[in-house]
């Protein structure tokens, strides 16, 4: 299987399975000499793993990552950082119904006909449980970044969207709520909401928005290796991502070019910002921002009608632990593609100096 590996100079291939033993990764080009918070490390994880609210599944991991090598005394050596999260809380039996059946919208029918063979137990490699490794490789990636600030947050969920700007909010007060939306009136409705589908056995979508701060000017290559094209490719890596907007987005089809051009000011910052702090593929030292959208979660806790590997129609039922909505966990998901990106272009341009 191939296209485990993402980034050119800062590297990360991750290993592991939903049900297996264990996940994790490994980090290549990372320099030497970065003092590691550990604790930080950790923290991103915690906001990332099952179970730490009523709104998202109820699988219990510790989630607590080892890592093997490309540490001393506390600092990396610029050798490859070996890492791994067990899996300690399995129910396999939850995917025993699905071992002959395909799940509608979920990657079990293309995986079977692709290889041949697949691990239908929690979706095997197809699990968004491999994120867990990207979000440590991106929290080892944060503290190389220092000075750049990486902020995401949920925006909307359902047809309950913010209607402030990032500027317009305290993206301190993010991990306030479990839904990880800054506005906590909206929160608190978001919140109700998805608990009102988890009971209805149904799950709903939702969008981050993201938002990068303090990224240097220069950080992109022209024609295919844009800033903004692997930010896209980041994003759309992640399970359940349907979408991918940065500055305007869609909304700025709708405007006059007199209108969208972001004007100077004398020391080289723009009055308006709708190039989304990317202009020919090249940050311009602008806040960066973006949008991703993310898909309702495909296992629902409802009957349906679906086809075996024979191609016959069978009936069955979503079971298991799964997230009614997965953008309160998706939060350091996000930042951490984001981290990684800006961790290998800064390299890439380190190189070109």
């Amino acid at each position: 299987m191939a296209g485990n590996t993402f980034g050119n100079l800062f590297k990360v291939a991750t290993f592991g399975e939903s049900h297996g033993v264990a996940i994790g990764g490994v980090i290549d080009g990372c320099p030497s000499g970065i003092k590691l918070d550990l604790e930080a490390i950790q923290t991103e994880l915690n906001r990332r793993k099952p179970g730490q609210s009523k709104i998202v599944t109820q699988r219990k991991e510790p989630d607590t990552v080892e890592f093997f090598s490309g540490l001393f005394e506390g600092k990396t050596t610029g050798t490859p950082i070996g890492f791994a999260i067990r899996n300690t809380n399995q129910k396999s039996h939850d995917y025993s119904h699905i071992k002959d059946s395909y799940r509608p919208s979920h990657a079990d029918y293309v995986y079977d006909k692709k290889y041949g063979f697949r691990d239908y137990r929690g979706g095997g490699r197809s699990s968004a449980r491999e994120t867990a490794s990207r979000v440590v490789a991106g929290a080892i990636a944060k503290q190389f970044l220092l000075n750049i600030k990486i902020n995401a947050f949920v925006s909307q969920v359902g047809e309950l969207k913010l209607t402030k700007n990032y500027k317009e909010l305290n993206l301190e007060e993010t991990e306030l709520n479990p839904v990880r939306c800054p506005d906590q009136e909206m929160a608190a409705e978001m919140e109700a909401y998805i608990k009102d589908i988890k009971k209805q056995g149904d799950t709903i979508g939702g969008v981050i928005t993201c938002v990068l701060q303090n990224v240097p000017i220069g950080l992109g290559e022209p024609a295919f290796d844009k800033l903004h094209a692997e930010l896209g490719k980041a994003m759309l890596s992640i399970n359940a991502v349907k979408g991918f907007e940065y500055g305007s987005g869609f909304s700025g089809v709708a405007m006059k070019g007199s209108e969208h051009n972001d004007q100077f000011n004398v020391d080289g910052t723009t009055k308006t910002n709708y190039s989304g702090g990317i202009q020919g593929g090249i940050s311009n030292g602008m806040d960066i921002y973006f949008n991703v959208a993310f898909k309702p979660v495909a296992t629902i806790i409802q009957p349906y009608e679906t086809i075996d590997k024979e191609g016959n129609m069978v009936k069955t039922q979503g079971k298991g632990r799964h997230d009614p909505c997965v953008v309160p966990r998706a939060v350091p998901i996000v930042e951490a593609m984001a981290a990684l990106v800006l961790a290998d272009y800064t390299l890439i341009n380190n190189s070109i100096k």
